[in-house]
């Protein structure tokens, strides 16, 4: 079974930064692309960032500049660094993977359960 658990969201002042993580277990054969997204009250799922198996990012132009996705393919791990968060980053912020689970021949998509990211002063 494939799980993909997200941690490091919080409260946080306009101006200041946070570092999200996300940490792929179980049977896990291989993965590509990764990635963040959010979804603000009474909005729908955005992409915020990704990065491919090999290290290509791409990145939602509300966070370019701002923000920073990297990963740890050999813990295979998925981080989001934000800085300078504003009021409309706020949001459940759910890590995103595209994962081969032993013994299929099928990739899929497969999502964390969120974390909540607040900016508030």
């Amino acid at each position: 079974q494939v799980k993909l658990v997200e941690s490091g969201g919080g409260l946080v002042q306009p101006g200041g930064s946070l570092r999200l993580s996300c940490a792929a277990s179980g049977s896990i054969f291989g993965i590509d692309a990764m990635g963040w997204y959010r979804q603000a009250p009474g909005k729908q799922r955005e992409l915020v960032a990704a990065i491919t198996s090999g290290g290509s990012t791409n990145y939602a132009d509300s966070v370019k500049g701002r923000s920073t996705i990297s990963r740890d393919n050999a813990k295979k791990m998925v981080y989001l660094q934000m800085n300078s968060l504003k009021p409309e980053d706020a949001a459940v912020y759910y890590c995103n993977a595209r994962i081969l689970p032993f013994g299929t021949s099928r990739w899929d998509d497969f999502w964390g359960q969120g974390t909540q990211v607040t900016v508030s002063s």
